[in-house]
């Protein structure tokens, strides 16, 4: 009897491909993604550890990092859904499915993420740390947030700070000193996640949820180099001090975050000089029940005078939660300003 040979399996189809900008490229709003300022990388979905590169699972101080990162998922927050977790390096984009890939996954993810020897640039990292922290236990640590290095650059420059205008990441993709593209899809994307809630959920993943995913990480390594160039000694101290901070924010737990990380301290070569700024804290006010109301006041007016008269951040957690608690970022004498004033507007008259 002649044997039957079965046709050999088709090959793998290839990887899909992501557009990012060369290190070398220049913005001013002039960019083309067909032109020869961006380079394809191949865009990889990960549901098992050994898909990731071994330098990012085992990060070492000969092999230090400098990866993009974001997260996606439903209301992303502690009590959410972390679905896609964006890893963008060189020369590839990572796109890890939390709801594949699971806990395992996510638990070879953890020593790069709490590394000091990774940095992970992200655009304002609060609910995406609060998420991997509350669902998976990773204290997200080292961070090069994009929005925070956009106010301290704008404070470098002498420009002067206003309350609660940071830079979302449209408008910091659209400005021209750092990239200069537009991205109309977003609004797409927030149409249709209004639409569907669980869209991130879905699988598998369309190509427009890999395109959105992608997105949202390939240009941050580029991003990271403009800003770091303009970044002075101190300021980028400034970045990672406040990125920390921005990581602790909603991550509240019972003992004053004595396990995460340990802030970065005053670089040697800056320590002693005159120049350098006061350290920041982050402060969390608990508010009674009830109070909160008059911490807020009328369309916002009460915790508005506060941001106007301190030069800290202030942040609620507003429907995600922490619903009771004020959360408070900036140099220590503002900190305590701002903890006065709002105590002040809890007070019975």
């Amino acid at each position: 009897m002649e044997s039957i040979e079965s046709d050999p399996p088709p090959p793998p189809p290839p990887p899909r491909q992501a557009q990012i900008p060369l290190p070398s490229a220049t913005s001013g709003g002039s960019f083309s993604e067909n032109s020869a300022d961006f380079t394809s990388v191949p865009i990889h979905i990960i549901t098992e550890p050994s898909q990731l590169p071994i330098e990012f699972l085992e990060p070492s101080p000969q092999k230090q990092l400098v990866i993009g990162l974001d997260c996606e998922g439903v209301d992303l927050c502690r009590n959410g859904t972390l679905c896609i977790m964006q890893l963008a390096f060189a020369d590839a984009i990572y796109l890890v499915d939390v709801i594949e890939g699971g806990v395992k996954v996510m638990e070879a993810c953890k020593p790069a993420l709490e590394s000091s020897y990774v940095t992970k640039v992200i655009h304002d990292c609060k609910r995406d740390s609060e998420a991997l922290y509350f669902q998976f236990g990773i204290k997200l640590n080292n961070v090069l947030d994009t929005q925070i290095a956009y106010s301290i650059i704008e404070e470098q420059e002498g420009k002067n700070r206003v309350p609660d205008d940071y830079i979302s990441f449209v408008g910091l993709l659209a400005d021209p000193r750092y990239c200069g593209m537009s991205y109309p899809e977003k609004e797409e994307v927030r149409v249709l996640l209004r639409q569907d809630p669980s869209f991130w959920t879905r699988r598998p993943l369309s190509e427009m949820m890999i395109r959105t995913a992608t997105d949202d990480v390939r240009f941050l390594l580029y991003i990271y180099k403009k800003m770091i160039d303009k970044l002075t000694d101190v300021s980028l101290w400034r970045v990672f001090i406040r990125g920390a901070l921005y990581c602790h924010c909603f991550c509240l737990n019972n003992n004053n975050f004595a396990d995460w990380p340990p802030l970065p301290p005053i670089p040697d070569d800056l320590a002693g000089e005159d120049s350098v700024p006061q350290g920041e804290i982050l402060s969390v006010l608990d508010v009674p029940p009830g109070k909160m109301g008059r911490v807020i006041g009328k369309r916002g007016a009460s915790i508005m005078s506060v941001k106007q008269s301190c030069n800290a951040e202030i942040h609620m957690g507003g429907n995600k939660g922490p619903p009771d608690r004020v959360f408070i970022i900036g140099p220590v004498k503002e900190v305590r300003k701002a903890e006065a004033l709002i105590r002040g507007t809890m007070m019975d008259i």
